[in-house]
Order: C-alpha cells, then structure tokens, then sequence
C-alpha cells in the first residue's frame, strides 16, 4: 500500500511541475503582450 501512495504522490508532483511550467509560460506570453501594448501606446503618446 505504501508503494501505491508512493507513486500516487510522484505522480501529483509531476502533474503540479507541468501545470506550474503551463502557468509560468501562460504569465510570459501576457507580459510580451503587455509589453507591446506599453510601447504602441508610448508610440501613439509621442506623436
């Protein structure tokens, strides 16, 4: 039974490692997208 919760738990951890690195890349392509809304508005303020 201990193996069981074991491998249950390595697999959790695995699935948490994924769904952080998901969430850490979803973060990244919100703020690239930030980023260029920050400098078209800049653009558009300095005309």
């Amino acid at each position: 039974m201990n193996e069981n919760l074991n491998s249950n738990s390595i697999k959790n951890d695995e699935f948490n490692l994924n769904n952080e690195g998901s969430n850490y890349k979803d973060l990244i392509n919100r703020l690239k997208e930030i980023k260029l809304t920050i400098a078209l508005l800049e653009k558009i303020i300095l005309k």
